[in-house]
């Protein structure tokens, strides 16, 4: 590729870390976007075990657009990275990536949201198995009723194994008549303030006759809580993903669950992955790896499912033991009944 093409490159995408590795391997993460707070935590986790493993870490956001991801990652590899992580704003767009990373030799992580290419190895939690919980949970807090689903972005297959967790707990009762799902919905982009608007929508087609909500991810329940508070009502909602938000509002018993991926054991496990595949390491002779064909397209592919905690009023402690939360972050405002807080 021409020289002055990829000094072009470079200079427009903008990177956190531009410094090449002098020695051992260089690692570029191609982030989707960063408006997650869970991010910065698995990025915070990436490096961390990249310095201790002697490698260097160079970054690019997409700003969650697919077409500027691939730019991105152009321009990783132009960087000279060895080893690319990848957070796919969309699992089909990102297939020219895959094919330039291969031309040159090296070896993807798809993190966190499946690209289904054999040439990249999966790292996530079993997100399936987070459905299940948040509807398990939510469902034991409210038996029956109307339900809404507050989905994720529509491009994220993550949204898609979320929702089939859930309906695997929820159809026996959709069947029997004791549940209903009274609307569901995708929110672009896993947007707080599209879920909100979806929230709103639901409502007024229901006359606020919502029983629960279950939420694809903590942002979007935050935004489901405020259309619900909104219309002064006060039911069961469900999410993911251990933000200190939603960790704070099952304090405060506004959020009834927030299933915990710990996202710094996804981010160093992604970072010794991607060392040891530049080092030279066969996909599936990474420890733990398993061969695993759930996508749509049925690829098989190595991964590696991690598993996730919720986190109820009742068990607080645990994030805040582990370190994702302080006590006093959680526990503003919080319930006199939540023993972590006392």
């Amino acid at each position: 590729m021409n020289k002055h093409i990829l000094a072009a490159v470079i200079a427009t995408v903008g990177f956190s870390s531009a410094a090449l590795a002098q020695d051992g391997i260089t690692v570029g993460v191609s982030w989707s976007n960063f408006q997650e707070e869970r991010w910065k935590t698995d990025e915070a986790a990436i490096k961390e075990a990249l310095e201790a493993a002697g490698a260097s870490y160079i970054s690019s956001d997409a700003q969650a657009s697919a077409a500027k991801q691939l730019t991105d990652v152009e321009a990783l590899i132009a960087q000279g990275a060895d080893a690319l992580i990848i957070l796919a704003m969309d699992k089909d767009a990102i297939t020219p990536a895959l094919d330039q990373a291969a031309a040159e030799g090296i070896p993807v992580v798809g993190y966190d949201r499946l690209i289904e290419d054999n040439r990249a190895f999966y790292l996530t939690f079993d997100n399936k198995g987070v459905g299940t919980i948040i509807a398990q949970t939510v469902n034991a807090a409210q038996p029956e009723g109307n339900y809404a689903i507050i989905k994720g972005d529509p491009g994220d297959p993550n949204a898609q194994f979320l929702l089939d967790g859930m309906m695997e707990v929820l159809q026996p009762m959709i069947d029997a008549g004791t549940v209903k799902i009274a609307g569901e919905a995708f929110s672009d982009g896993w947007k707080p303030e599209n879920a909100q608007k979806n929230m709103e929508q639901i409502l007024t087609s229901n006359n606020n006759e919502i029983d629960a909500v279950l939420a694809e991810n903590d942002g979007m329940a935050g935004g489901v809580i405020a259309a619900l508070s909104a219309q002064g009502l006060d039911i069961p909602v469900g999410g993911q993903d251990g933000d200190l938000a939603a960790l704070n509002r099952v304090a405060r018993g506004t959020q009834t669950v927030s299933v915990w991926k710990n996202s710094r054991d996804l981010g160093r496990r992604a970072a010794e992955i991607a060392v040891a595949l530049a080092d030279g390491t066969a996909m599936d002779a990474i420890p733990e790896a398993q061969k695993w064909a759930g996508g749509e397209k049925g690829v098989e592919m190595d991964a590696i499912f991690l598993a996730p905690t919720p986190i109820t009023a009742d068990n607080l402690n645990l994030a805040i033991d582990a370190g994702q939360i302080s006590k006093e972050q959680a526990c503003e405002g919080a319930m006199d009944t939540v023993a972590a807080c006392q």
